[in-house]
């Protein structure tokens, strides 16, 4: 073999180790990234899975306010459960909304939504209104079944815990936890509450209501409510 054969022979052979390594190293990393991506996932799907539901929706505008038609409770309600979302993933859990835009869903694709997802908890954020322009306050509804009295128990509990942090953090009025037959609460199967985080109808609150640091007030005092239950319950 001549020089210049030999030569050659020890470039390709270079090359082709090179190359090898080179494919070698991608595929390692390609795998670790992998890797990292399922266990993140694994993560992830062992956190507790909450369901938040934003009252009304597109066609179905919900409360609203008698001085100001511009403050609607469909938006509201999709406002503060944005922001409930987002503390809530910064606190580690998993979390899925029944509707994350302004658009209709009718009230058994949301219970039937958060039963088929397997949720360990259901909260539904809405804002109230009443024909006294002068009615004022929170107050959070659970469902009293006769049938899973431990559920009616949980959700009881659930409600009380959320009121007292929403209270204790705005200092609004509390109008107590209540049994409500609503449709949202009464078909889950979790333990599941049903939020009315003040008045659109009242000139006082829709005031507030419309600060977004306000919501922002009501939103974390929510999902700390949420995170107290949760680990009452470890």
């Amino acid at each position: 073999m001549t020089l210049k054969a030999s030569l050659f022979s020890l470039v390709v052979i270079v090359f082709f180790t090179s190359c090898s390594h080179s494919t070698a190293n991608r595929n390692r990393v390609e795998q670790e990234r992998q890797d990292r991506e399922l266990a993140s996932a694994m993560e992830i799907a062992r956190r507790p899975k909450i369901v938040i539901d934003a009252g009304h929706g597109g066609k179905d505008l919900g409360a609203l306010s008698h001085t100001n038609p511009k403050y609607q409770e469909k938006n509201l309600n999709l406002s503060t459960a944005l922001l409930l979302n987002q503390f809530l993933q910064r606190m580690g859990y998993q979390t899925i909304m029944t509707r994350g835009d302004d658009y209709f869903v009718p009230l058994s694709l949301r219970a039937s939504f958060a039963n088929s997802n397997r949720a360990l908890l259901f909260v539904s954020v809405h804002y109230n209104a009443a024909p006294n322009t002068k009615a004022e306050g929170v107050e959070v509804y659970y469902y009293n079944s006769k049938e899973d009295k431990e559920r009616t128990k949980q959700s009881k509990k659930l409600a009380q815990t959320v009121l007292d942090q929403i209270t204790a953090n705005t200092e609004c009025k509390s109008r107590g936890v209540k049994h409500g037959n609503f449709a949202v609460i009464r078909e889950t199967t979790m333990p599941a509450i049903l939020i009315e985080g003040g008045f659109v109808t009242n000139d006082g609150e829709i005031q507030k209501l419309s600060d977004p640091a306000y919501l922002k007030t009501i939103a974390g005092s929510i999902a700390l409510g949420l995170q107290k239950y949760l680990k009452a319950g470890e």
